[in-house]
């Protein structure tokens, strides 16, 4: 006789939904619409996957657009993995010593004079998302791309209803919005932010995806498209914009190897520097595989302590060896070795304790999408404009939104991650697969700056030790630290005395990271996806299929 597993100290807010011919999620409803259209249309994980990020540019404007940049994970159906590094780098004239700090301490570190990293002009940095997404699709799409933009133009000329999550972000940036004419007459309608129900029509957007279908990435990086942006960011005197029509011409989505770590008989899969995602999560559970976390059992403080510690460590590691790799030696081998997880364990403390953590930033503001189709090709990934509505002003004339991507460089000359032409700034995003014997288990991600990689850890965590159902995954309260204060969503608040007792300095949070997307394989062709509670997160799955050739009816 058995016994029902100790029940779970939460209860899921959303549904999942399954199908064997595609599954799509995203952190957008309309965005998974528009990777289910291309699905139906006969497409392949690629043409959906970069539908629902196009469409996500016109319905979630506040994370990701054309101007910014992320990092993609491709799994094709013989098993090789690409991951496209679309990620925004500083241009060519960039130099340490372009913007003024105010500081040299914390909470002001990172500030400068002006705010010119963060607001306007001289805040956007060269643009890598439209050229990677191009470059995915020409290589590996199905469909014709006059297809795969088709929903994002449609929803742009059309508009569509603005809701609560879009609302209240508008409302965040809105005094900082309200100086451009041209963000403020599509956000702020009336001088006040766009309420829910709101129709948001984006007709000069619509016109700059239409020429993207016809020129591709092309129509931004050297064509009309790139010379509005370059003009744009040419006013302002000392606050203009350094990018250059050169930088995006010469502006290339570097296609890397993924990393492959293992844990507990699983391929752990994932994007190799300038993300610390590959790197890191294969540490961290290296460190764990030595502990036996399903008989300590889910809510237990002790295993918070434990993943407390192995995520200080982890971040520990990250500051000392992480960066664009055409700048930086990471020591990839060692960091994700068994052997060194060894010696890592010996970096554990029994007890918790707040540490010094060096001044840093990196954007809360993303989104993330996973997308698989009937014959084994997944995509998990991650792309955004940096802060929410990115540099906070629209190129006139085109709806494009530019990223504020320059605020994650430290303003500091001399410094590991100070400016220079070309550099790429590490990323936290975790487009994750994860195989079992050969074959795809799961592949997940999220939005969320420094929670990203550490929360995708635990998911994995949660799938594999605990056996959890995706939505159980994704849904699953969160711990956090960088080595300071520790972090708890409410579902594991009555831990915080029991850790406090551990001496780790607490605080709970409304969320850490954002909207988790998942899916997870079965054996026979199903596939089931899940959007967790902190975003707009929807499924769309696909079943049935077409019917057998030769077939009539008559009546």
């Amino acid at each position: 006789m058995t016994t029902d597993p100790t029940p779970l100290p939460f209860l899921c807010r959303k549904t999942p939904a399954s199908g064997s011919q595609g599954v799509v999620v995203t952190n957008h409803p309309l965005g998974s619409a528009a990777g289910h259209e291309m699905m139906a249309l006969g497409g392949n994980a690629v043409d959906a996957a970069v539908a629902a990020l196009l469409t996500l540019t016109v319905v979630e404007p506040m994370m990701v657009g054309i101007v910014g940049g992320g990092v993609s994970h491709l799994r094709l159906p013989d098993g090789t993995h690409k991951v496209y590094d679309c990620l925004s780098q500083a241009g060519a004239s960039a130099t340490p010593e372009m913007f003024t700090p105010v500081s040299d301490a914390l909470p002001d570190y990172m500030e400068t004079a002006g705010r010119r990293n963060l607001v306007g002009a001289s805040s956007v940095a060269v643009p890598g998302n439209l050229r990677g997404w191009c470059q995915m699709h020409a290589a590996h799409g199905a469909l014709p791309f006059a297809d795969v933009i088709a929903p994002a133009i449609r929803l742009a000329a059309g508009g569509f209803p603005v809701t609560s999550y879009l609302s209240s972000n508008i409302e965040r940036h809105a005094e900082d919005m309200s100086k451009d004419p041209e963000i403020s007459r599509h956000f702020l309608p009336d001088g006040s932010p766009a309420k829910p129900g709101h129709r948001l029509v984006q007709a000069d957007y619509a016109e700059s995806l239409k020429l993207v279908a016809t020129e591709g990435a092309e129509a931004l990086h050297g064509g009309a498209l790139g010379a509005a942006l370059v003009e744009a960011l040419a006013t302002g005197g000392e606050d203009a914009g350094h990018v250059s029509m050169a930088d995006l011409e010469g502006y290339t989505a570097r296609v890397r190897d993924a990393i492959f770590g293992s844990y507990r008989g699983h391929d752990i899969v994932g994007p190799p520097p300038p993300a610390s995602s590959g790197v890191h999560v294969a540490q961290m559970l290296n460190m764990l595989e030595a502990y036996d976390l399903k008989a300590m059992g889910f809510d237990n403080p002790e295993r918070l302590h434990l993943l407390a510690e192995v995520i200080r460590v982890g971040f520990e590691d990250r500051r000392a060896a992480s960066g664009d790799p055409d700048f930086v030696d990471i020591p990839v081998e060692k960091l994700i070795s068994k052997d060194y997880a060894e010696a890592c364990r010996a970096r554990m403390r029994p007890a918790g304790g707040a540490g010094h953590v060096p001044p840093g930033y990196e954007s809360n503001n993303t989104t993330h999408i996973t997308v698989a189709d009937r014959d084994g090709m997944i995509v998990s990934a991650t792309h955004t404009i940096n802060g929410l509505f990115g540099a906070r002003f629209m190129v006139p004339g085109t709806g494009m939104i530019p990223n504020n991507y320059m605020y994650n460089f430290d303003p500091h000359p001399g410094k590991a991650l100070s400016i220079a032409p070309g550099k790429r700034v590490p990323t936290s995003m975790a487009p994750m697969i994860v195989l079992k014997d050969g074959k795809p288990s799961f592949a997940l991600g999220l939005p969320g700056a420094v929670r990203i990689f550490p929360s995708a850890m635990q998911a994995i965590v949660n799938l594999i030790d605990f056996d959890m159902t995706p939505q159980q995954a994704v849904e699953a309260p969160r711990i956090w630290t960088e080595g300071a204060h520790v972090e708890l969503e409410p579902g594991y608040a009555h831990h915080e005395e029991a850790l406090a007792a551990m001496g780790h300095e607490m605080k709970i949070v409304p969320h850490i990271g954002g909207g988790m997307n998942a899916i997870a394989f079965g054996p026979n062709g199903e596939m089931t996806g899940a959007a967790c509670w902190r975003a707009d997160g929807t499924v769309s799955a696909l079943g049935g299929g077409l019917a057998d050739a030769g077939i009539a009816f008559h009546i």
